[in-house]
């Protein structure tokens, strides 16, 4: 059995995308919409989001959604639109695998896998995206704890898969001012318990854009090792979550803040 990733280990492990650490020269920035909706969508955002910084584009080409009238994504069509963002301009692909059917597929396309917070605490997925052979980016389920999302982690690697990195997005709480609490405190411990790479999703915690670069600052503050950012060049026509994904310029400045407060080492304090 591989060692336990719940044992606290003071060597850093690298987290190996495209046959190098991804986190070698940095703090990781992926960015893109929410959703793929078109080829020409995906290739103008991925063209400015690669220019201000980022080193993955996010897009789901399969949408979890709350309501099943919300739009579900392309699917297939999706994920061909993926390939070609990948071949045309470099950036390495992040997109959600929903459920072991189509989970297959996506790792053909991605260089990393995300599961979603809906399906942290999926066995039967996780144990399929620990053997898919792709890099798991896993969020926390909105309700879990940080033992829940660890044993999640560990199911992934038990399959032999120790390229997993942790998300925090955001918990529910009693709070009424944002979707979800973004649980800032948990990046510190989560470091402490773990040498895998610590995320954070500013975007789906409060669910308004004018929040998420001040919070993607916070992150670095607590020394977050990147963040999933969501951009859309225009917002008001996006199929899903428009209130929440930021402009391609507010996200150059997110990611120029981000790295002046990482550099003063808030965290290490």
């Amino acid at each position: 059995m591989p060692p336990s990733l719940l044992v606290e280990q003071k060597r850093e492990r690298p987290v190996v995308v495209a046959g190098r650490d991804l986190f070698e020269r940095g703090p990781v920035f992926i960015a893109g919409p929410c959703a793929v909706e078109s080829e020409a969508q995906a290739l103008r955002i991925a063209r400015a989001v690669k220019a201000a910084g980022a080193t993955v584009f996010r897009g789901g080409a399969y949408k979890p959604r709350t309501s099943p009238y919300s739009f579900q994504g392309l699917g297939e069509t999706g994920l061909e639109i993926l390939a070609r963002v990948r071949a045309e301009t470099g950036l390495l692909i992040c997109t959600e695998a929903v459920d072991g059917e189509c989970l297959p597929r996506v790792a053909e396309v991605a260089d990393i896998v995300q599961i979603g917070s809906r399906n942290m605490d999926s066995s039967s997925l996780l144990k399929k995206a620990g053997r898919c052979g792709r890099p798991v980016l896993l969020k926390r389920g909105f309700a879990a704890t940080l033992d829940e999302l660890l044993h999640a982690a560990e199911y992934i690697h038990v399959e032999g898969n120790a390229d997993v990195i942790l998300c925090e997005r955001g918990i529910r709480t009693f709070s009424g001012h944002s979707r979800n609490t973004l649980d800032l405190h948990a990046v510190l411990r989560l470091r402490e318990r773990t040498s895998l790479p610590v995320m954070v999703d500013p975007s789906h915690a409060p669910g308004l854009r004018a929040d998420v670069v001040p919070l993607a600052c916070a992150a670095a503050a607590v020394g977050a090792d990147g963040v999933i950012v969501e951009v859309h060049d225009r917002p008001e026509e996006a199929l899903s979550d428009g209130p929440q994904q930021i402009e391609p310029a507010s996200f150059a400045r997110l990611v120029r803040l981000f790295g002046e407060v990482a550099r003063l080492g808030c965290a290490r304090s």
